[in-house]
Order: structure tokens, then sequence, then C-alpha cells
């Protein structure tokens, strides 16, 4: 593969690092936060969501810098939101300026999740797509046990150990946003957005090293000429992209609703409830990432071999399976599996959704319509995630945990038969031919 374009999807799905880090370090300050401030139920909900809403807003004004901007910068800002927020977050004085500070590394996630697998998916050739876009992903779940690793070896520095859980991710942003400044601008957003086709070429000459100068000159005009197919299309809400936008609508939706952020989130505390300490609680969370870590990279492998659509059908049924094992151990207090209960659970996710969800979203739109459809999509997926988590902790106490994974696996149903009956097959196309299979 080439150097340079492996070296500058690698420094853009850095952001998923990120986003990984930022998402899971909270699980290991939450309950002393909660005790700390003496907040309630419904008052900790709404702090450990509160990185959540952030997302959302980014998300939904992810694609106004990835068109007005660039691609590069974007990237680039992103890292600074990420480097403010935890320090903020270390310094907290009070619930507020936490919330605050946590809000704004969620703007941070929300704009990466649009910007990052967007940039990769528009630099790859079609034949490395799904691997060189979910290495976002993959450094996303690399992040979660590397943050699930560092609370676990932070947690023993006293009454102050979760400002130091919370203030390390300063360091990878400094390094992420340091590295930004030398990738290059996406070739697709130089020939459609700044009208710049000679400068878009000679991107293109850098990441096919392997095509000639007609090949490149061809493949050029083909981008040039989707966008302008595209000028005379309707608005994003129209019925040419009903199909892409019904598509990433529902595996953002299902994304959420299999119950995931909540245990990544949660997971010391559901540990807990099944008997552990609070320290054995925190290294089992360990077994997560190594898990989610292992099954990611074992989706990456297969993503272009096996299709998005084969892996969402093995992820569904292991989804399926391991959240009904964890209803019943609720239900019936047998809790001496439940932590493979949950590995299995993280491993479904990893070789299904997780490998395939960023991939598929930054793919199935048309050019023009690609980073509106991207942030469409983060969007509806961060909306469902700050739901989930903003009410986990008040329906955990309220009604026994069998129900909640109950519903978490009769979700997953639905998806398998939704997966069965309608989602295409989009491995191996460019993003150009994609767009003629779908008919948009």
């Amino acid at each position: 593969m080439n150097k340079k374009l492996l070296l500058w999807s690698l420094t853009s799905a850095l952001s998923g690092f990120l986003f990984g880090f930022d998402t899971v370090v909270i699980s290991g300050a939450e309950q002393d936060v909660q005790k700390l401030w003496n907040l309630s139920d419904g008052m900790h909900g709404l702090l450990m969501s509160a990185a959540l809403w952030g997302t959302v807003l980014g998300a939904v004004l992810g694609s106004w810098p990835a068109d007005k901007l660039g691609r590069k910068k974007t990237l680039l800002w992103i890292g600074v939101l990420y480097f403010v927020s935890a320090l903020g977050s270390a310094v907290a004085p009070d619930p507020l300026t936490l919330m605050i500070a946590r809000f704004i590394g969620g703007v941070g996630i929300g704009v990466s999740t649009v910007a990052g697998p967007l940039y990769i998916s528009e630099m790859a050739p079609p034949r490395h797509r799904g691997r060189l876009t979910g290495l976002y992903q993959f450094n996303l779940v690399f992040a979660i046990l590397v943050a699930f690793v560092s609370n676990a070896w932070l947690s023993g520095l006293g009454e102050n150990a979760w400002r130091w859980m919370l203030g390390v991710e300063a360091i990878p942003a400094l390094i992420y946003t340091l590295l930004c400044f030398g990738i290059a601008e996406s070739p697709r957003w130089l020939i459609l957005n700044r009208k710049d086709l000679a400068a878009g070429k000679a991107v293109l000459r850098q990441i096919n090293t392997d095509m000639t100068d007609d090949e490149i000159e061809v493949l050029a005009r083909e981008i040039e000429e989707s966008g302008q197919h595209e000028v005379s299309r309707h608005g994003f809400f129209s019925r040419q992209l009903r199909k892409p936008i019904f598509l990433v609508f529902l595996l953002s939706a299902f994304n959420q609703l299999s119950g995931i952020n909540a245990v990544l989130y949660f997971a010391p505390r559901i540990f807990e409830m099944t008997g552990l300490g609070e320290k054995s609680a925190l290294l089992q969370s360990i077994g997560i990432g190594v898990t989610n870590v292992i099954f990611t990279f074992l989706g990456l492998w297969m993503i272009d071999k096996f299709g998005r659509r084969t892996l969402l059908l093995i992820g569904s049924v292991g989804y399926i399976t391991s959240l009904a094992l964890c209803a019943w151990a609720f239900a019936t207090e047998s809790f001496t599996y439940m932590p493979y209960f949950i590995f299995a659970f993280i491993g479904s996710h990893g070789i299904g959704q997780g490998a395939v969800i960023w991939v598929f979203i930054a793919e199935i739109f048309p050019a023009r319509h690609r980073a509106h459809g991207t942030s469409f999509g983060v969007s509806v997926h961060w909306v469902f995630a700050a739901v989930i988590t903003l009410l986990f902790p008040v329906f955990v106490n309220a009604i026994n945990p069998q129900f909640i994974f109950g519903f978490f696996s009769f979700m997953m149903v639905l998806q398998l038969l939704w997966v069965i009956t309608m989602v295409p097959e989009t491995k191996g196309l460019s993003l150009e031919e994609m767009e003629q299979k779908l008919g948009i």
C-alpha cells in the first residue's frame, strides 16, 4: 500500500483514537464525581451525557467546516477542541464547568465522526477503502483499551485520581494536532469544492502511484463530472437520496439500540452490580478493551473480503445471543459467566457494527452530499447515544437490568431482519460506481 496514503489515513484515524479515549475515560471517574458533588441520578446522567450532547451538535454542524474549510483544516481544529476539553475537565471546580469541558470535547467527537471517515473514504482506492476507513474504528477501540488501562493505573492516586484520568488526554490531542499539519487535502474536495482540478490531480498522483498520468486524468475527470451531474439534483432530503438516508438512519439508530455506549460508559458499574469489587470491576473493563481491539481487527481484515453486509449479519446474531444471556444472568442472578457474556457482546460489536458503521456512512452518499450525508448519519447515531446514556443511570436503578438487556436484544432481532431484507453490499465499488448502483 502507498506509504503516504497509509500515513495520512492513520493521522486522520487518530481523531478516532481521541474519540474513543474521550468517550470511555469518564467511566473510571463517573462514580467519584457523583460522590464528590453528591449528584442525583438525574444530574449524574446529565453530566455523563454532556459530551454526547456536544457530539450531537458537532455531528450536525460537522459538514459545514468539512465543506467550507476543507477536510484537512477541520481535522486540525478537532485536535484543538480535544486539547481544550482535556485540560478543562482536569481542573473543573464544579459540575457545571466539567459539563462544559466535556461538551467541548463532545463537539470535537461529533465533527471527527464526520471528517475522519469522510477524509479517508475520499482518499482511498476501492480495494482498500474498507480497511483504511476502518482504521478510524480500530483507533477508536484501541483508545478504549488504553483508556481502561489508564483508568486502572491512575485509580490509586487518591481523591483527585479522576482529574488525572480526564486530563491525560491532552497529550495524544497535542500529538494528533501537530501531525495534521503534514497531511494532504482530499482530492475530491479540491476538485468539487475548490474547483482546483490541478491540485486535485497532484494529490491523486501521490496516493495512486501505480496509475499512469492518463489514468489520473480520467479519474479526475470522472470526479469532476460526478459533481457537475449532481448540481441539477434536488437538495439533501429528496426522493433521489431517500434510500441512502433511510439506510444510514437505521444503521446509526440500531448501533446505539444495541446498548454499546451504555456498556462502555458504565462498564465498571455493571460489573460491580454482579458482585465484583471496584478494583476488580476496573480490571474486568480492561477485558472489554482487549476484546474490542481483537474483534475489530478481525472485522477490518474481513470487511473488504466478505463485505459490509456479511459482517452486519454476523454481528447481529452475536448481539442477540450475548444480550439475551446477559438478561438471563440478571434474571437468575447467575453472574459466574457474566463477564464472558459482556465480552461476547463487545466482540459481536467489534466484528459487526463497529467495523462497518463509519465505512458505510462515509461511502454511501454521492460526492456533493457526502459531507452532509455523513453529518446526518452520525447525528442520528449521537442523538440515540446521548438519550440512552442520559437515561441509563435512572433506569438501571429503577428496574431490573434484565429488562434493559432484554430490550437491547430485541432491537438486535429487528436489526437482523433489516439487514437480511434491505441492506445492499458496497464492497469493491468506487464512490462514483456506487452512485450508479444505488440509482442516485
